[in-house]
């Protein structure tokens, strides 16, 4: 399987230059994170500070970049935008209505994600087909036809299981919260841990 995952990576970083890892700091990034690191392939990785994210998932940026000697590019939302959104909803408009949280997110991950993505041939996510029913048919490579490039989920087929026996034999630095509950992490607002039972993502925009 980690081999596989490595061949995966060489063959992206190989037919699709210039290609980046999307970065949400989740497991299954720093797995990536530490698969691009291992083999020293030429594949950006880049994570968007929304300006809402947890201490905790923030703290991984400097991690990575002094247990791998590399750069991690972080791109921010447009500050103008952020003001105008929080001035006409406030700060934590989000909760009223899909709407409102759907343009929070356009504004703090959308709009930079696309400028993340400008001048790549293909973009690298963390996606699994065991996060959700919407994820369940994922395939390892896709079209992105927003973006117009060539989207690749190498760890779709992984269990959780198999993320996190990763992470533990190689001592992958990961996010503090996931010891608190949490299995599922984006914005402070918009995360909270999962209880026994629960779905893997039902602490995302869980209200």
């Amino acid at each position: 399987m980690i081999e596989r995952l490595t061949e995966q990576l060489q063959r992206i970083a190989s037919e699709f230059q210039p290609a980046a890892l999307a970065s949400s700091l989740s497991a299954e990034d720093m797995v990536l994170t530490d698969a691009i690191a291992a083999a020293r392939l030429p594949i950006e990785i880049f994570v968007l500070d929304t300006g809402r994210l947890h201490a905790d998932t923030l703290a991984l940026v400097p991690a990575i970049e002094q247990r791998y000697s590399l750069k991690v590019a972080v791109f921010r939302p447009s500050t103008e935008a952020v003001e105008r959104f929080v001035a006409k909803h406030g700060l934590d408009g989000i909760y009223r209505s899909i709407e409102l949280r759907k343009a929070c997110c356009a504004i703090r991950k959308v709009a930079p994600l696309a400028e993340a993505l400008q001048g790549k041939r293909a973009w690298i996510t963390g996606q699994r087909r065991e996060h959700s029913a919407g994820r369940a048919q994922i395939p390892e490579q896709e079209s992105d036809t927003v973006h117009a490039m060539q989207k690749f989920n190498p760890l779709a087929a992984w269990r959780e299981e198999d993320v996190w026996g990763y992470i533990r034999s190689r001592g992958v630095p990961y996010n503090a919260l996931y010891d608190q509950g949490y299995r599922s992490i984006g914005c402070a607002p918009c995360t909270r841990p999962v209880v026994s039972g629960e779905d893997l993502r039902a602490g995302r925009w869980w209200w």
